[in-house]
């Protein structure tokens, strides 16, 4: 009970210094949350070989645009080199007098572990929505999508160094959306007229490094930094009114998060996770509506 008071108290910490981290920008497509490519995922199924996720998350957008989410998440273990993710994942977007819910992405991964220290992933984003959502008839920005719409291929590869935990990635469209989002067609007293145009938005890949440490401070409680710089490889592009298709200035570039994973151990087969994320550097055009000021995700695992 003293271990499991520690992790509350540690969390609400953390909690509650969020709101003095309020800043702009976290640029994610979805895959810096694939299980391979979060820190400690090596002992997740060592002992047992399947193992169940499924987490909550709430988060700050930009554009005074709250954004809720849950998933649930199966991980299987086929012997000491093979394994595969399925994830399921949804989001709801509230805010400027619009709100919004749907499924989101499939998350579908195979695993192969060439060694103790090395492994590689290779799997896919399926969208669940066409980013077409509309409020009275008219386009929404993507903004207020529940998923890209984009079927990605997903690759990467980690490697550890001593404690040291290091992810390479890279996620690329293999096809496009159906957002059509023009903010001159709002007026211009609407908020929506400030959003970035999307109209037969085409959005480039991202490629990921992560690097994690993990500091055991308990027997029970585990303490993760990790810092997570992702680069959008090529400014996106969308076609205006005049059916000129046009680049999103500024729309390339680095994105620098990071990231504090808190897990608590109940017993062999469950634990809880409390992970926060905060950027520091962002790219100065977002069109996507991925931006996070602030994520927080509370997950529970259960193995068997």
């Amino acid at each position: 009970m003293k271990t499991f008071k520690i992790f509350l108290g540690t969390a609400f910490l953390l909690l509650l210094q969020s709101n003095y981290l309020f800043a702009q920008g976290c640029s994610d497509a979805g895959f810096c949350t694939v299980n391979s490519f979060q820190p400690n995922n090596n002992d997740s199924i060592k002992a047992y070989h399947n193992q169940i996720k499924t987490g909550i998350f709430f988060g700050k957008a930009d554009n005074s645009i709250s954004a809720f989410g849950g998933y649930i998440e199966y991980n299987r273990q086929l012997g000491e080199k093979f394994g595969f993710d399925v994830k399921l994942t949804s989001l709801a977007q509230s805010g400027n007098d619009v709100s919004t819910f749907g499924l989101s992405d499939l998350f579908l991964n195979a695993n192969y572990r060439a060694n103790e220290k090395l492994k590689f992933t290779l799997g896919a984003k399926v969208p669940l929505s066409d980013a077409g959502n509309s409020k009275d008839n008219i386009p929404l920005p993507m903004d207020y999508q529940s998923s890209l719409g984009t079927l990605d291929l997903i690759v990467g590869v980690g490697y550890e160094i001593k404690k040291l935990q290091l992810v390479a990635a890279l996620q690329q469209p293999l096809t496009q959306n159906d957002n059509q989002f023009l903010a001159s067609q709002y007026p211009a007293s609407s908020e929506l007229r400030g959003f970035l145009s999307t109209n037969k938005f085409k959005r480039s890949g991202d490629v990921l490094l992560r690097i994690s440490y993990p500091l055991m401070i308990h027997s029970k409680i585990r303490l993760t930094p990790s810092l997570l710089p992702i680069y959008h490889l090529k400014n996106d592009r969308f076609t205006n009114q005049n059916n000129e298709e046009l680049q999103i200035n500024n729309s390339e570039g680095l994105t620098l998060n990071g990231n504090v994973y808190l897990d608590y151990e109940i017993n062999r087969r469950n634990g809880i996770q409390l992970n926060m994320g905060v950027p520091f550097i962002v790219r100065k055009s977002r069109p996507d509506g991925l931006t996070r000021s602030f994520i927080a995700n509370v997950e529970y695992r259960v193995k068997f």
